[in-house]
């Protein structure tokens, strides 16, 4: 894909991420590229819209990215991102709170990772798995719809009957992201999901997921589960207690 059109698609699926409206050529011209006309713009919509990598779900309306524009972007535009130093310290402290709760370590996982991510957070050791955020997953706009209310809120009603058929396409130490229709799970097609199993130091096998709506932030969320398993899958974990005690 020419580097323009990169740039194009990149620019879409930030302004869709962010507003969850479809992205015209007026909105990119005058927010994102700003020295190329709306008319030009809206040829390589047309020419990204012909290859698969946007539709439009109205006559009038902007573009929206289809799962194959955001296999692309998650595949070959994403930049790489990592947590800054004081993005560390605050997950840290925000676990040790919810753990000074009495509150379980995966099920505090879960709550961090859900209000980290505004998205359904899944985590668990073994046979015992804890999730959270299945509102803030379903308050989006994607979901207001009853039928795919419905739909997406029965499929996590039995998440935790999945969760062996996810060990089973997933190395331990991989995080993988499926888009859309790419997704195991049977029923969230209108979904992402990030999953990344670990082992922890005295190994036991533990699974860290998290599900949002397609436009979700996924170079952040991938940031958190990559650190996130680093806590648990090491003695970095009893290095924060320490320090905190």
């Amino acid at each position: 894909m020419e580097e323009r059109l990169q740039k194009i698609l990149s620019f879409i699926i930030e302004e869709y991420t962010a507003s969850a409206v479809p992205v015209g050529s007026k909105v990119l011209s005058e927010k994102y590229i700003k020295d190329l006309s709306p008319a030009t713009i809206r040829n390589d919509m047309a020419e990204l819209e012909k290859d698969g990598y946007l539709y439009q779900p109205h006559t009038s309306a902007g573009r929206i990215p289809t799962d194959k524009g955001y296999r692309y972007f998650v595949s070959e535009i994403m930049p790489a991102q990592e947590l800054s130093l004081s993005e560390q310290k605050k997950m840290q402290a925000e676990l040790l709170k919810l753990k000074a709760q009495n509150i379980r370590l995966s099920r505090s996982t879960a709550k961090l990772l859900s209000s980290l991510s505004g998205s359904l957070a899944v985590t668990g050791i073994e046979k015992e798995f804890y999730d959270f955020g299945i509102k803030e997953l379903l308050d989006n706009p994607e979901f207001r719809e009853i039928d795919e209310f419905c739909k997406v809120a029965e499929a996590l009603d039995y998440i935790d009957e999945n969760i062996d058929t996810l060990l089973q396409k997933i190395k331990v130490g991989e995080t993988k992201i499926f888009i859309g229709k790419e997704n195991p799970i049977k029923g969230i097609s209108n979904c992402s999901m990030i999953v990344s199993p670990y082992e922890t130091i005295s190994g036991e096998k533990g699974l860290l997921a998290i599900i949002g709506p397609k436009r979700m932030k996924y170079a952040k969320n991938k940031s958190l589960m990559e650190y996130m398993k680093k806590i648990l899958s090491s003695s970095v974990l009893i290095l924060i207690i320490i320090n905190f005690i």
